[in-house]
């Protein structure tokens, strides 16, 4: 066995197997609290007694903090991390919602969207800026551009970056979602759709849309990077205003395993295909060509002007109560810098 993979390999890192169905929001009990190894996390040191938070298969940064037990590490014997599945950006944010979670990850549409609608969310940390939705057609598919999805049934889970991609694509052949007739399905269920013949199209998520690509010969016959958001690691605000220790705590995490995954993209290649149940090939292409990793962590502008960019389309799309002002008075609110901020000056 290489060290890459005896680093890979912990005992008991994971608690989803290869095989585990990638749809699934699961939980899972976090690993035998640590003691602290950065200078704290005794017990009755910390703000809270048990953390909830998120990983994901689109989220790279959340399985290496998972698998090597970084925040059991940081947080020691005080305070018990718990670890939760998020199948798709919309249920990250009913984890929010629900206070099911402390902390998950969301596309930065999703987030605006589920802040817009009064969901007391802010993003504290950005784990990536990915090229991850795109337009699919099944192998031999006749379509050539979004246009070509009029009277089309297509595949998208509502809330999520594919979706929004999704209404992106149509304004740009001058469509709107009434144009089609969306199937709304989670991400692997719209996959198994394409695939099976019930829907003419799918707007996908990676690391889906990649082993749909290789796997069934599907076709991404419209790409767009612009169209994509960046990762956005949201919390509460009730976590963000009374639990700053552990919230600092999670985004330090985060930054830690952004090193080492920049360092190892082959090692986090491989703990992706162990948990999305994917092969190595296709979760490297996720990885090196998909994921971009090497960004700030910290959320501001480069964020918010993306953001910008959907608001109005996202306030005409019928998904928010209050309409456009409701967008963009969740815009300027929606960004938490500090944790970040500290975290990157390290």
């Amino acid at each position: 066995m290489t060290r890459t993979a005896r680093t890979l390999s912990r005992r008991g890192a994971l608690a989803l197997g290869a095989a585990a169905p990638l749809a699934l929001a699961g939980c899972v009990a976090g690993e035998n609290a640590r003691k602290d190894s950065a200078g704290g996390g005794g017990s009755g040191d910390w703000s809270l007694s048990e953390l909830t938070i998120d990983f994901a298969t689109y989220n790279p940064l959340s399985l290496v903090i998972k698998d090597q037990g970084i925040l059991e590490d940081a947080l020691g014997d005080g305070v018990k991390v718990t670890w939760v599945q998020s199948a798709g950006s919309n249920k990250a944010n009913e984890f929010l919602r629900s206070g099911s979670a402390h902390v998950a990850s969301t596309a930065g549409s999703a987030a605006l969207l589920a802040r817009a609608n009064g969901s007391p969310i802010k993003v504290i940390d950005i784990y990536s800026q990915p090229e991850w939705s795109a337009l699919v057609g099944p192998k031999g598919t006749d379509l050539k551009d979004p246009a070509d999805l009029a009277g089309r049934s297509v595949a998208a889970t509502k809330g999520t970056d594919p979706y929004f991609f999704l209404v992106q694509a149509l304004d740009t052949a001058g469509l709107t979602v009434k144009d089609v007739e969306i199937q709304a399905l989670q991400h692997a269920d719209g996959r198994s759709a394409l695939d099976g013949g019930s829907v003419d199209a799918w707007s996908g998520l990676d690391p889906i849309m990649a082993a749909a690509e290789a796997e069934s010969g599907d076709v991404l016959f419209y790409r767009n990077v612009d169209f994509n958001t960046f990762g956005f690691l949201n919390a509460t605000e009730d976590f963000i205003e009374n639990h700053a220790d552990v919230a600092q705590a999670v985004v330090d995490a985060y930054e830690k395993a952004r090193s080492w995954a920049l360092e190892n993209l082959e090692g986090t290649a491989k703990l992706l295909a162990e948990v999305a149940g994917i092969d190595e090939k296709i979760a490297r292409t996720v990885i090196t060509e998909r994921s971009n990793l090497d960004v700030s962590g910290v959320p501001g502008k480069d964020q918010t002007s993306v953001l910008e960019k959907i608001a109005p389309v996202l306030g005409a799309s019928g998904d928010v109560q209050g309409g456009e002002d409701a967008v963009t008075k969740a815009l300027t609110s929606i960004v938490h810098d500090a944790f970040a901020t500290k975290a990157t000056s390290k």
